[in-house]
């Protein structure tokens, strides 16, 4: 049993100087936008179909778990660049426009892809609504994070939603192994319940997707919602300070337009 301390997701107001920073970073960065933190990403996306095709298609075999564990070494490889990527693209000062876009993009379609096929391959333990309260909580905090960039605010991921990252990455290699093996021997008469453990995880993943949303929608509305109302209240009353016109002028000249 462990416990975990969760923050709420940050919300960023930079300001003029730090956007001409960052337009700086980007405009002067590595001459070609394919850099390495932006190739590993690419890499992330390419593994998708391929993991797709190795948990439908009938070329791998589940004898002898073959299959599950060719599906479940790729998913980890391609869950552990979505922090390779950011650490390299940071340290290395190589945040580019591409990688902004492609990285969030990498996260929601592989975890996407992988509830998806599970929910044709182990229904019993992935049933179509996890897989639609899964990719909805991802639709749902891009939506939000849309918004607030067109508002020219910034929410960072939060603590919780890192966990959410890790509890579906255990959940997804867990239900994986459950296709093939329902328990492993370890030692003696001790066995690895990996049915129980995937059953856990995924109910477990679910409580933790939905409290992550409800805390990025509470961020959002407690404050870039009031922010955004209050300035465009602003704006509506900088655009009404004209004088009104009197009715004897505005007669006047409607008559002289006719």
């Amino acid at each position: 049993m462990f416990t975990t301390r969760c923050r709420k997701p940050r919300i960023a107001f930079p300001s003029s100087v730090e956007h001409n920073q960052l337009g700086c970073r980007l405009a002067s960065g590595a001459p070609l936008s394919v850099n390495l933190p932006n190739s590993i990403t690419l890499t992330r996306i390419c593994a998708i179909p391929l993991l797709v095709w190795i948990l439908s298609s009938s070329h791998f075999s589940s004898a002898n778990g073959a299959k599950e564990l060719l599906a479940s070494a790729l998913f980890i490889a391609a869950a552990m660049t979505d922090g390779i990527d950011g650490y390299l693209a940071r340290k290395r000062d190589q945040i580019t426009t591409m990688g902004i876009l492609l990285d969030p993009i990498a996260d929601k379609l592989l975890i996407a892809a992988a509830f998806i096929v599970l929910v044709q391959i182990n229904p019993s333990l992935v049933p179509a609504w996890v897989a639609i309260v899964v990719i909805g909580r991802e639709f749902l905090v891009s939506g939000l994070r849309s918004i607030a960039a067109s508002e020219g605010f910034t929410i960072e991921a939060s603590e919780l939603g890192k966990f959410k990252m890790v509890v579906q990455i255990v959940s997804v290699v867990a239900v994986i192994l459950d296709h093939r093996w329902k328990e492993w021997p370890v030692y003696s008469h001790y066995i690895f319940p990996v049915h129980w453990i995937a059953s856990v995880a995924i109910w477990f993943m679910v409580c933790v997707s939905l409290v992550s949303g409800i805390d990025y929608f509470v961020a959002f509305w407690s404050k870039i919602d009031r922010r955004v109302v209050k300035r465009r209240r602003r704006r509506a009353f900088i655009l009404s300070r004209r004088k009104p016109v009197a009715p004897a002028q505005a007669d006047r000249d409607v008559a002289a337009s006719t």
